[in-house]
């Protein structure tokens, strides 16, 4: 036997101990910290940029190429795609398995946008695109801002791209990218009117531009092959212009008079700005933002700290007057709800030595488990560094809970070798080594019962793989070290401090051990009473099944709980069309508004770019404003959900605006929303079908009680003039129709040229008409272009015009037009709520050809729906095959399982009164009641069993005689884990939701586990002990 082993080698035992715990500190210490492993889709994103061109001919000329090459990439689950005609880049996102290599879907996408490119428009092509890592989650929105007058937004912008952008950059596991186009570009505004006075035409000066402002490479002098040089000289030139002046002083021709035509004389030349896009602010200052988001795989927390150490070191060198500061932190709450579960960890472990006291009424005897619950707990870090863990909620839960469960170990071990010390009267080494021939076999059933329940989730492939595989594979290293502990340590520890008298407890304690006694009595009499009206309990067994079944029809679904993060979104909606200006008039107010609210620390605010569009818009807006700190607003109505509603009624009274207000997503690179849908157009409807049918979804929508608001970024109303080319005429002109169009890029549009140097680095060069000429339709008669024949010819006789409608921003998803749909459900009512809601609405009027399709945080909520039932279905097998090979037959095994029912009955009546969800949470919280209701099955069948066998009783005398012989170690073991897993329950702050989500079904469930299974286990027991001595019987009369 190994126990005796160890009993006879303490110093032996106490080693390995010492060992494990040291390994575990130091693993400990090297473990990065997360909020969860990594469970958000690897993301690539695809950009360029067709200037001038309407969003609906960049959807078919440049992005559906594109996504067609794409489409069906290794490891894809889904590609959307944003075209704008905003001129700013259009966006294809391509989402990926848990399961990809991040860097060879890079690749692979890269291969594929290679193969097309040549099939691209000529712009497009010359304008580059760009295949990069993407990500969602945003590790800080760092704002850079002046109170100095001399510092413009557009000297800002630039002294952070060139001091504060690169340095950011080469820290390792994040992208970098200024949230405003204001970088330099030297904008060549034209005169149209100078242009017409000189003859000349736009297209004209562009190739003066071209041809004077290039790179050139002359060669040497002197370079071999030379029959004879001393030297070998560069030649260098003149390359690209750096200066504004250069610009001014480009040579167009020389005039009659013999002076020359410069740019100058036609044009005004600035160093100005790439785009005026958007508007941004920190509080109410004019600001840049700078954005950083996590690659995928690094870690948040320690990139988060790398960017915050570099952005101090660089602001000691801003100019005077320049600061920054950082309002989006998302890591604050990870710190904040990773503090709250070790304080809750720290009170489990009191609380679990105290109830070890309580039933023990022995200080030597407790010491026993204090020392052997750090052993398995810290010696668990060190198998989370072995499998490449981080310390996260999942890992940490895991922890907590396996308090409760290493204790049940030593419990058992202790509490046996006290009760043959005091019954059998044998010296405490002798009692020790009796003890562990008795339950060594149930310490390695548990042990194997525990790891059978885990073990197979971890196999499982997705977001809720990722989940379950860390949780699991952190509860069965810590069990199989304590099973490992329990069989060595905790032996030699009993030979060592248990005495076979010792002091009396105190009064309470002596009271509670009397009251007990008496307990465990009633309950051995109650069990005897059971057995003998055994249908009428299996009819209540079927009672308690079927009230589960309607529990969970009533208990709502969600994926995760939506916490309080400490920030709410706000989303801008202006009539189509509205100008930046009018935007930021709106954003302006809602700051207004923020600086008023107690509750508002900081503010972020963004006109100019839609959140829902997913691109730039100048009728939208975003805002993303920080609460004050969790321990600052637990009164009621300052949750972040009713300040969202308090504030928002308060929004309501600015006029042509909407502001939709929303919490910031529990996990950080998902969406918040709990409905994330895309209506797809399959058969070739017209947008205007598009738009029609998904507006009468959000109508219908809107009338369930399950969804609280929905809407659609989708406009095609948005106004536009459609410009109509007679191409007869242009013919008859002798106009090239390419220069036509050409020419209303270079005037009405945002030209590239080419590029110039500046501080050791290339900026654009964009020419534009003066804002004089590009105001109306009518201003084409001050635009010409040359004809063949050498004639300048007004656009207005070659083009007509009309007022129309259509998309600003057309968004596709899976190859198909598509629109989004971002939905909340209602207060009282879940995710999974409102998503078969709005289900049921899209089968009662979409038609055929249009289909929702799942994005984001939907679609892992779709995709994970069965997760739970798998995970736990495969976990009863497991332990069902476990103890069919421990007991070497097949009926004692479900004695063992049926009291895993009783754990679900409580898990769900728990969550249900008190108003939880069915989450990710709480299905891994039924998987740890399969193993602990099965644990306690085990300690009553296996003595059941001994006495039944070894002992010769009956089989009613076995169940009843195992029942009260098990009673105290089962109510002992189940208390230190519900006790241990009590403060989780009762948490409040940052994270508490997840918290209460998991710890409520665990309470419930084990509390039906231990005090409604332990009665009808001797009753299975005795149906399933009687049918399989029948059978043993029938093969004996049968001879087989």
């Amino acid at each position: 036997m190994i126990s005796k082993f160890f009993i006879n080698r303490p110093a032996f035992s106490a080693v390995i101990s010492i060992i494990i715990v040291i390994a575990g500190f130091l693993c400990m210490f090297a473990l990065p910290i997360e909020q969860y492993p990594k469970v958000t889709p690897t993301q690539v994103i695809v950009s360029g940029s067709y200037p001038g061109a309407t969003a609906q001919t960049v959807s078919t000329s440049a992005v559906s190429v594109l996504e067609n090459s794409i489409n069906g990439v290794e490891d894809m689950i889904y590609i959307q795609s944003s075209s704008p005609s905003s001129g700013a880049n259009f966006t294809i996102n391509v989402f990926f398995s848990n399961e990809a290599n991040p860097d060879m879907a890079v690749v692979n996408v890269n291969n594929r946008v290679q193969s097309v490119l040549s099939q691209l428009p000529s712009e497009v092509q010359r304008l580059g695109i760009t295949v990069q890592k993407g990500s969602t989650a945003v590790v800080g929105l760092y704002h850079i801002y002046s109170n100095n007058p001399n510092h413009d937004k557009i000297y800002i912008e630039n002294y952070a791209l060139l001091n504060v952008v690169d340095e950011l950059k080469r820290i390792s596991g994040i992208n970098v990218e200024l949230w405003s186009l204001q970088t330099y570009a030297m904008r060549i505004w034209l005169d149209p009117n100078k242009l017409l006075t000189y003859n000349l035409t736009p297209l004209e000066v562009i190739s003066k531009i071209e041809e004077q402002n290039s790179q050139f490479a002359p060669g040497k002098f002197g370079a071999e092959p030379i029959a004879q040089s001393e030297f070998t000289y560069n030649i260098t030139t003149k390359g690209l212009f750096t200066s504004k002046e250069e610009f001014e002083n480009i040579f167009i021709r020389s005039n009659p008079d013999g002076s020359s035509l410069r740019l100058k004389d036609l044009a005004r030349i600035e160093l100005g700005a790439q785009d005026y896009l958007q508007s941004n602010f920190y509080n109410d200052i004019p600001s840049v933002p700078i954005r950083v988001t996590l690659q995928p795989g690094a870690n948040m927390l320690e990139v988060s700290n790398a960017v915050n150490e570099q952005m101090e070191r660089l602001s000691q060198k801003f100019p005077e007057g320049m600061q920054y500061s950082n309002p989006f932190r998302p890591t604050e709450f990870i710190t904040a709800s990773m503090e709250e579960v070790v304080k809750t960890f720290f009170e489990a472990i009191i609380l679990v030595v105290l109830v070890i006291y309580l039933f023990l009424q022995n200080l030597r005897a407790t010491i026993i488990p204090v020392i052997a619950i750090p052993v398995s707990i810290i010696g668990t870090f060190a198998g989370l560094y072995a499998f490449g863990f981080s310390i996260n909620l999942l890992t940490l839960f895991g922890l907590i809970l396996a308090i409760g469960i290493v204790v049940d170990d030593a419990i058992i071990v202790i509490e046996n070798v006290e009760r043959i010390m005091h019954t059998e009267h044998l010296n405490v080494k002798e009692a020790t080594i009796k003890s562990m021939k008795e339950i060594t076999g149930p310490v390695i059933a548990i042990v194997l019962v525990l790891s059978a329940v885990f073990i197979p989730v971890a196999f499982m492939g997705g977001f809720s793989g990722e989940i379950y595989k860390q949780f699991a594979i952190t509860i069965v290293i810590s069990v199989v070290i304590s099973g490992c502990v329990a069989l060595s340590l905790t032996p030699a520890l009993c030979v060592i401090f248990l005495k076979p008298t010792h002091k009396p407890a105190i009064y309470p304690v002596r009271k509670f051990n009397e009251l007990f006694d008496k307990l465990t009595l009633k309950f051995s009499l109650q069990v005897g009473k059971i057995l003998k009206r055994g249908l009428l309990f299996v009819l209540l067994f079927g009672g308690i099944l079927f009230a589960t079944y309607d529990l969970f029809k009533r208990i709502p679904t969600s994926l995760v709980p939506a916490e309080d993060m400490g920030n709410i979104i706000i989303h801008t909606i202006l009539p189509e069309a509205s100008s930046l200006s009018r935007t930021t008039e709106a954003q302006k107010f809602l700051i207004q508004q923020g600086l008023e609210h107690p509750l508002i620390t900081e503010m972020t605010t963004i006109a100019g770019y839609s959140f829902l569009a997913g691109n730039f818009k100048t009728s939208g807006g975003v805002a993303f404003y920080r609460l004050i700190d969790w321990n600052e607003r637990k009164g009621k109505g300052q949750s972040d959900r009713e300040i969202i509603e308090s504030f928002g009624n308060h929004l309501k009274s600015y006029p042509n605006a909407n502001f939709l207000l929303m919490q910031a997503p529990t996990i950080i690179g998902f969406d918040s929303s709990g409905i994330n849908v895309y209506v797809q157009s399959k058969e070739g409807g017209s947008m205007e079908d598009l738009e029609k049918y998904t507006r009468l979804l959000i109508e219908k929508s809107l009338q369930r009680p399950e969804i609280g608001n929905i809407f659609t970024s989708l406009a095609i109303n948005t106004p536009q003039y459609e410009v109509t080319l007679d191409r007869e005429k242009a013919s008859a002109l002798n106009v090239n129709i390419n220069d036509v169009f050409r020419t209303m890029q270079v005037t009405f549009g945002s030209y590239y040229v080419n590029n110039f140097e500046l501080y050791n680095r290339t900026f654009r060069v964009i020419t534009q008409a003066e804002q004089n000429f590009r105001q109306s339709p009518q201003d084409l008669q001050d635009i010409f272009v040359r004809s063949r024949d050498n004639h300048l010819v007004p656009l207005s006789s070659l083009l007509s015009f009309k007022r129309t409608i259509g998309a600003d921003i057309v968004n596709r998803f899976n190859l198909f037009p598509a629109a989004q749909v971002i939905g909340f459900p209602a207060f009282g009512y879940s995710s999974g709520d409102a998503i078969k809601a709005l289900e049921e609405v899209a089968k009662e009027i979409l038609p055929q050809g249009y289909e929702i399709a799942y994005s984001g945080a939907t679609y892992q909520e779709k995709v994970n729906a069965s997760s739970g039932s798998i995970a736990f279905i495969f976990g009863l097998i497991f332990v069902f095959l476990i103890l069919v090979a421990q007991y070497e037959r097949w009926l004692m095994p479900l004695a063992v399982l049926s009291a895993v029912p009783f754990g679900v009955f409580g898990a769900a009546l728990a969550t249900w009164i008190r108003g939880l969800d069915n989450d990710i949470f709480f299905q891994v919280g039924l998987l740890v009641l399969i193993a602990l209701a099965a644990k306690n099955a085990i300690l009553i069948i296996e003595f059941a069993m001994h006495l039944r066998e070894k002992e010769g009783l009956s089989i009613i005398e076995s169940a009843i005689g195992a029942a009260k012989l098990r009673f105290r170690p089962i109510v002992m073991t189940s208390l230190a884990f519900t006790l241990g897993v009590l403060p989780l329950a009762l948490s409040s702050g940052a994270g508490a939701l997840s918290r209460h989500s998991i710890s409520t079904g665990v309470i419930g469930g084990m509390l039906a586990a231990t005090f409604l299974a332990v009665f009808f286990i001797p009753l299975f027991y005795m149906y399933l002990a009687r049918f399989s001595e029948w059978i043993k019987n029938k093969r004996k009369e049968l001879g087989i």
